[in-house]
């Protein structure tokens, strides 16, 4: 499971002069970010007039002039310090200076029709699917981005937008950076124009259309996210790691075994961490030989041996200037940054740089992976992912729902969304969702609702009555066993859904 930690300063290790460039090869600066990762008391961040504060500092003692003298010696060593830059672990520290506030932009790529999803794409977009009885798949990019102090973000869509653009107008569209740093988060749909009557044809192409926008905005780098992954990510490290290696590319990289290895686009690196070579889900001697140190990157060397292999997230931070050239000068046909855009910058001699990501991470694209992703939130003891951590918190559309009502309920390893309505009922490792209403005698097993959009009036209930209808959520006595049950959803009293043939039994 991925649990962003606060950043805790690390221990400083002082190296005489002559041996400081070699050190900051694989090392984290926390002063001014440049490639050695190297600080200088004197004239570095004080003269710059920020002091960071992760530093090592020495205070003159009370005697004399010569101690005095002594602690501006000090000072003036330069100061390596440990972590290495392409891990994202829990001990690294941030310091990036600008901000990442004023200095990157953020980029979600809202995804294709969503074909594997279907039919929970029917009549919305893939980020605004819902997740963990009270958020949507959008938040966790949004969450990432305001948790790492990136505040100006722009999600790029092209299908069944509606849902989308209303929830994040509802949840992120006060300004939500304050005054100076004029924060945002903004819906781009695809849109034909009189220079290109075509609409995404992927995601370089979607960001390429955009890019007469994102271009004027006086950033260093552009942070390309995808909005249908599951996972807590600390992008300030990220992006000192690309400030610090002075890298044009840096991609995001998942460790993996050679089971998982084989579906997944790999990639293989040189002793400084440096992409070299790609290859689109290898197998037999071609997976063999995309075998990597990960030591490299981080990794110790019992998980190094465990695994060999990286995999690209489809989480790029890509230099401002490198990205005009690349998507208008040297790849102006390219519709695909993992496929086309990113190989073809490492073939041109661009600096390209893996950053070692190894936590919890999922992509939503399958039904499968959607069922298992939200039943992961109520393992025990510990969650696959967590909506607990206060140091990294999810946020979503505040909708100011009343507390969940049990009453005479047995509920068991189960997550219960906001304003639900409970009675009488047996519910056991499910995720319930916000607004859910499931009457007396139901069993719900193994099972994710995903709620409803509202509550229906006492006159509604009344007119359904007269009509024979059903009302919105569970009826009486209905069993549900492994099943996803969409929003505003009607099922009547006596219900089975149980799958008696055990169709797609593999799903877990």
């Amino acid at each position: 499971m991925a649990m962003a930690a606060m950043a805790s300063p690390s221990k400083a290790l002082v190296s005489p002069p002559h041996r400081a460039s070699a050190a900051a090869a694989s090392t984290t600066s926390c002063d001014s970010l440049r490639l050695l990762g190297v600080g200088v008391g004197g004239g570095g961040a004080q003269a710059r007039g920020r002091r960071c504060p992760h530093g090592v500092s020495s205070s003159s003692s009370s005697a004399a002039a010569a101690a005095a003298a002594a602690a501006v010696a000090r000072r003036r060593r330069p100061f390596v310090f440990s972590p290495r830059a392409v891990s994202d672990s829990k001990s690294s520290q941030t310091c990036l200076d600008p901000d990442a506030s004023t200095s990157v932009l953020g980029i979600i790529l809202g995804g294709g029709a969503g074909t594997r999803l279907y039919p929970l794409t029917k009549k919305r977009a893939k980020p605004a699917v819902p997740l963990g009885a009270n958020y949507r798949l959008i938040d966790i990019p949004v969450s990432n981005c305001l948790n790492s102090n990136i505040s100006k973000i722009y999600v790029l869509t092209q299908f069944n937008s509606a849902s989308l653009n209303r929830h994040l107008s509802r949840a992120y569209g006060n300004n939500i950076g304050g005054y100076k740093n004029e924060g945002f988060v903004e819906v781009l749909a695809a849109q034909q124009s009189p220079d290109n009557p075509n609409w995404f044809q992927g995601t370089a192409d979607a960001v390429r259309q955009y890019l007469w926008l994102f271009e004027e905005h006086n950033v260093m780098e552009f942070l390309i996210l995808a909005g249908d992954h599951l996972y807590r990510m600390d992008y300030e490290k990220f992006i000192q790691a690309h400030r610090e290696t002075d890298s044009d590319i840096t991609v995001a990289a998942l460790p993996m075994d050679e089971k998982r290895a084989t579906a997944f686009g790999l990639m293989k690196i040189d002793e400084e961490g440096r992409i070299v070579e790609f290859a689109e889900k290898p197998k037999g001697e071609q997976l063999k030989a995309m075998m990597v140190d990960t030591t490299i990157l981080g990794l110790d060397d019992v998980r190094a041996k465990e695994m060999p292999y990286i995999a690209s997230m489809g989480i790029y931070v890509i230099s401002k200037n490198v990205m005009l050239q690349l998507l208008r000068e040297q790849f102006p046909g390219a519709n695909d940054f993992g496929s086309e855009v990113i190989p073809g910058a490492t073939n041109i001699g661009m600096r390209v740089q893996a950053y070692l990501y190894d936590g919890y991470w999922e992509d939503i694209g399958t039904i499968e992976a959607f069922y298992n992703a939200n039943l992961g939130i109520t393992k025990k003891p510990i969650p696959d992912f967590s909506f607990y951590d206060r140091s990294a918190p999810i946020y979503t559309q505040p909708r100011h729902l009343p507390p969940s009502k049990v009453l005479d309920a047995d509920v068991t390893d189960s997550v219960i969304g906001e304003g639900c309505v409970i009675k009488n009922c047996k519910i056991h490792h499910s995720v319930v969702g916000l607004r859910s209403c499931i009457s007396e005698g139901a069993i719900i097993e193994d099972s994710l609702l995903m709620g409803a959009d509202y509550y229906e009036t006492e006159a509604d209930k009344l007119h359904l009555a007269e009509k024979g209808g059903i009302l919105i959520g569970i009826g009486k006595n209905s069993h549900i066993r492994r099943a996803i049950i969409d929003k505003n959803a009607r099922i009547g009293d006596n219900v089975k859904i149980i799958n008696v043939d055990n169709w797609n039994s593999h799903m877990k």
